[in-house]
């Protein structure tokens, strides 16, 4: 017969099975909380780029897409139609002022030349002939009026000494008249005379200003036409980097074609564009920040396209130190243009994350090792900062460096 259990005994029994299943919840809660820890998406300190929400000013600007072009850059285009005839230097070259580049047929401009060039002297003789011509005429003139101006003192004579004999009774009435009559004629044509002289002395004048300005003009003509033959003697006109030349001998080139390029590849400037929708934000005068690579230089707009082409508008920005050596001619930029201040504004460190005004999924540090997802309202930016307008606060842990792989997660725990 079994013994019988006391009551207290059985009351210590039934306690240890109470601990005894107590301790194996808890083993296995903790196992359960292990597992999910373990489980649970991580990610790498190292890996992570956070940046801590204060307050502060933001300079908004807006992003722009640039190139680095040389500050000054020179087209020679071909003057004439020809041909390459020598090819004296290469791309990448430095010419100094009056450096032979190429070498172009002149043979025909040259003749050409040559013929205006006579027919510039036949013009200045047939000048000088007219000149000559007009004073002969002129002076024949001038000298049938000395000639009438005697013959009418003559008869001047005559009429008073007719005159005077017909107050002695020695004359008659008619001679008088008849010597009246001369001089008033002889005195008519000389007045017509002295007349046609002035008349003939002004369109004398005339012809020759005329002449003289049809030849003017001509040597005006001829002084082009010499300008575009020593054009077409293709030379460096200062003193700069030759980054371009045709250098295909025996080439046809037409008139106005473009035969070489030269650069100053000493000072850059920033050729900029931006989508037209920021058009009104980009004026001339608006400071901006240049930025290649880690670089960061400071500029100014120095001119603005007014027109929209492709829905972009083009800008030029002004370098401050335009000789920089990380500047390279075709290198490429991030421009940003200043156009506002805004103070005392919550702000994070701007990134690739940011795409323009509106609401981001950011992993925000819930403690030292875990993230978690938040939805904020971001505004304006600088190639710096980006204004929160809500859903964060002063001192928070943001992650702002690219969280794509992890869009569908909204804890992190940080390894």
């Amino acid at each position: 017969m079994d013994r019988e259990i006391p009551k207290e005994e059985k009351n210590k029994l039934r306690n240890k099975k109470i601990i005894r299943f107590s301790v194996i919840g808890i083993l296995c809660v903790a196992g359960v909380i292990t597992l999910i820890s373990l489980t649970r998406t991580g990610v790498k300190r190292k890996d992570l780029v956070v940046s801590e929400a204060d307050k502060g000013t933001i300079e908004v600007s807006v992003s722009a897409s640039g190139k680095i072009v040389p500050a000054f850059e020179e087209i020679i285009n071909s003057p004439i139609n020809s041909r390459i005839l020598e090819v004296y230097k290469k791309g990448g070259d430095s010419v100094d002022v009056g450096t032979p580049i190429l070498k172009l047929d002149l043979q025909s401009a040259e003749t050409d030349y040559k013929k205006l060039l006579d027919e510039e002297q036949m013009r200045r003789y047939k000048l000088e002939q007219l000149k000559v011509n007009s004073q002969t005429k002129l002076n024949e003139m001038a000298m049938q009026i000395k000639i009438s101006a005697m013959k009418l003192n003559r008869m001047k004579v005559e009429l008073r000494n007719e005159r005077y004999l017909d107050s002695l009774g020695a004359g008659t009435t008619d001679k008088v008249k008849q010597a009246e009559l001369s001089y008033n004629t002889g005195q008519l044509e000389y007045e017509q005379l002295k007349q046609k002289y002035a008349n003939e002395k002004q369109v004398a004048a005339a012809e020759y200003k005329v002449q003289e300005l049809d030849f003017n003009i001509f040597r005006k003509s001829l002084a082009e036409t010499k300008r575009t033959l020593d054009d077409a003697q293709i030379r460096s006109p200062r003193r700069a980097t030759l980054t371009y030349i045709n250098d295909q001998v025996g080439a046809q080139i037409s008139q106005g074609s473009q035969v070489a390029i030269l650069s100053d590849l000493s000072h850059f400037k920033v050729q900029c564009e931006i989508a037209d929708t920021y058009g009104d934000r980009v004026a001339v005068g608006g400071r901006a920040i240049v930025k290649i690579g880690s670089t960061r230089l400071d500029g100014t707009v120095s001119s603005v396209t007014p027109l929209s082409k492709n829905g972009v508008i083009s800008f030029i920005v002004q370098l401050k130190d335009d000789k920089n050596s990380r500047l390279r001619s075709g290198l490429k930029a991030d421009v940003y243009v200043m156009n506002a201040v805004k103070e005392n504004v919550l702000r994070i460190a701007n990134g690739s994350y940011y795409q323009g005004e509106g609401e981001y999924d950011l992993f925000v540090h819930s403690s030292s090792d875990e993230l978690t997802k938040r939805r904020v309202q971001l505004g304006e930016s600088n190639f710096e900062y980006v204004e929160v307008r809500s859903g964060l606060q002063p001192g928070d842990k943001v992650v702002v460096s690219d969280m794509s792989h992890y869009k569908n997660k909204n804890r992190l725990k940080v390894k």
